[in-house]
């Protein structure tokens, strides 16, 4: 794990793995699709000005899989009540793709303890017209090549060979995925109503050659949010903290810094 420490929290009947590094204020970071469970250096990069706090969520990897999970509105409450029971304040909130939907659910139901909001590559919305691509049909080399606009980094990914633990894990993550966004695809019809709530500094940030959530999303989000910024990064598909994570990193810091102004 590196500079990480881990431990398990209890919440809601719920439990869950949690990954923390580093000190300062805490910046809550909400994965994605494929989970968490890795101390990546996006998180490393992070630690020298914040408190990285990243959990597995409800129906992932090696948390708990709750009777009350049924839909991204409860990870959202889950979160509220997490933010809660650690005591944390000023909160730095960090989603990608399916963890940037549950951050913007989580602060159009309440933003108290949110400091700033960062979304990245969010999933939640839908834009008529803008289609975007169906990760439950697409093969699995063909997912793991669309996400990357790099494919070196994704034939690195394709030649790992996972074990018997991690291939029960991704298909914990599958199945809880499937429940949570099967259909409609990846969005909430009723979450854009009330993205107007959001009232706290806000930055989305898109890959300009995303195939899973297509550009296009960014520009959507961020006049949805009064007075958040739009991040484009070139040369980069749908998954920022990976593939440009110094750029990202560096974005992010710079973002809060300028916030508490």
């Amino acid at each position: 794990m590196g500079d990480a420490t881990e431990s398990w929290e209890t919440i809601a009947g719920c439990k869950i793995n949690v990954l923390r590094g580093g000190r300062g204020a805490p910046l809550l970071f909400l994965h994605g699709a494929r989970g968490a469970g890795v101390w990546l250096p996006f998180f490393k990069a992070l630690t020298e000005n914040f408190e990285v706090i990243v959990p597995e969520h409800p129906g992932f990897g090696r948390s708990d899989t709750p009777e009350w999970l049924d839909n991204v509105g409860d990870l959202a409450n889950f979160y509220l009540e997490f933010i809660q029971k650690l005591g944390l304040r000023e909160v730095n909130l960090v989603g990608t793709s399916l963890g940037g939907w549950i951050a913007a659910d989580l602060a159009v139901r309440n933003c108290d303890a949110l400091r700033s909001l960062t979304l990245v590559a969010a999933a939640g919305i839908h834009v008529p017209g803008a289609s975007k691509g169906d990760l439950f049909l697409w093969a699995p080399e063909q997912l793991v090549r669309n996400l990357f606009f790099d494919q070196a980094l994704a034939e690195a990914m394709l030649k790992q060979t996972p074990d018997e633990e991690e291939r029960k894990r991704q298909a914990k993550n599958a199945l809880t995925l499937a429940k949570l966004s099967w259909q409609p695809r990846l969005y909430d019809p009723n979450l854009r109503k009330w993205m107007h709530r959001i009232d706290r500094p806000t930055l989305i940030v898109w890959g300009d050659s995303d195939k899973l959530i297509p550009p296009v999303y960014g520009p959507a989000y961020r006049d949805l949010i009064p007075g958040a910024k739009l991040l484009v990064i070139k040369n980069c598909g749908h998954l920022p903290h990976v593939e440009k994570t110094a750029e990202l990193a560096g974005a992010v810091v710079k973002f809060i810094e300028e916030a508490k102004r």
